[in-house]
């Protein structure tokens, strides 16, 4: 029990960044580049998360059967899934403000609920993670609750500034988001509680499914909006994110 209470803490600190950046376009007005580049850190994070935690971790317990099909899997429920939100407004729910040279979109593509349900689809995953990542009687991964506060808090400042604009109060824009922080904690407890004694093939092809599904959202939501305002930096920035987090799980390890 106390493992399980201790996934749910983790993937809390990790939606907690929800809050953070909804709180942003209350207190500062933040350069979107600034935003941006934080994205791309988050990016960079993420990769190497994926590829050195995830996908090793994954592969080590299940071998190349489980593990591909897996990331195979994760990657096209989160693409279906992601289609479905666009549809409704939350394409763009990790930008960090408006293109000057688009056309501004109508208000259903600016919905900052249908952005908060992407930002669920988005932390579901890796919430499990958080929480599977105690499962093998170490600690938490450090690196991953690392890439998802770095990814969540533009995602929660694009929100925010949307349902502002379009008149909510601050009462509900918070409720939302804290609603979605104590969700990310409840997801992690629940891969904690249910995948604990699981077989390994079970737990790789889990693993493998977060791998692919936070692969797939980085491509269609985090890279390209962390680029649209970082431009030739971005690539830079992400790099050094992939390092640091390159780095830390070799010294976690």
């Amino acid at each position: 029990m106390h493992q399980v209470l201790t996934a749910g803490l983790w993937g809390l600190v990790g939606g907690s960044a929800l809050i953070l950046g909804a709180a942003i376009p209350y207190l500062v007005t933040l350069p979107q580049r600034v935003i941006a580049a934080v994205m791309a850190i988050g990016s960079g994070v993420l990769i190497s998360a994926v590829a050195f935690d995830l996908m090793d971790e994954a592969y080590a317990q299940g071998g190349f059967d489980s593990t591909a099909a897996g990331f195979v899997g994760g990657a096209a429920v989160y693409t279906l899934a992601n289609i479905m939100v666009s549809r409704q407004g939350a394409r763009h729910r990790k930008r960090s403000g408006s293109n000057p040279h688009e056309k501004q979109p109508d208000a259903a593509a600016n919905s900052g609920l249908a952005i908060a349900i992407g930002a669920l689809l988005d932390g579901i995953p890796e919430s499990v993670v958080i929480g599977t990542s105690l499962l093998s009687g170490g600690g938490v991964s450090a690196v991953m609750v690392a890439a998802v506060f770095l990814s969540n808090v533009p995602e929660g400042l694009a929100s925010a500034a949307g349902m502002k604009q379009s008149g909510r109060s601050p009462a509900y824009v918070f409720g939302v988001w804290i609603a979605i922080a104590l969700a990310s904690g409840l997801a992690a407890m629940i891969g904690n509680a249910a995948l604990a004694g699981a077989a390994p093939d079970i737990l790789a092809a889990v693993t493998a499914i977060a791998a692919g599904a936070i692969l797939a959202m980085l491509v269609d939501t985090m890279i390209p909006e962390a680029t649209e305002s970082t431009h030739d930096y971005s690539g830079m920035i992400a790099v050094i994110g992939f390092l640091a987090a390159f780095i830390l799980t070799k010294l976690d390890g």
